[in-house]
């Protein structure tokens, strides 16, 4: 159930916006990476760079500076890690719970086969 009272809006300023659309243009980068850098729902800079592209969002901005796209890739690279290990981890319990799970020790079939070689 939604909560009473007034919603909260966030704004953001014309220079934030172009920054963030900015820099999700930067190769190799992703949007989710980007949005999840900013602290703002993947939605909304994807909302913007429409906007840019189609002119309804104009302005000059200073320049980027270039740590927050080191520091997105490397949050890429780590997500990406962190993937490949959490999907590792899933088979590994898996396996454990195939290796310790009871089998019988014989089938009826088998006790029929053994007793008539005997």
């Amino acid at each position: 159930m939604p909560r009473a009272g007034p919603r909260k809006v966030q704004r953001y300023s014309l220079e934030f916006k172009l920054s963030a659309v900015r820099l999700s243009q930067q190769p190799g980068l992703q949007v989710q990476a980007v949005a999840a850098a900013l602290e703002i729902h993947p939605f909304m800079l994807s909302k913007w760079r429409k906007q840019v592209r189609e002119g309804q969002l104009r302005g000059r901005i200073r320049e980027l500076r270039l740590a927050p796209v080191r520091e997105i890739r490397r949050l890429q690279e780590l997500e990406r890690a962190h993937a490949l290990l959490q999907e590792e981890h899933e088979l590994l319990k898996k396996a454990i719970r195939f290796c310790s799970a009871p089998r019988p020790t014989s089938s009826a079939s088998s006790r029929r086969s053994a007793k008539l070689t005997r």
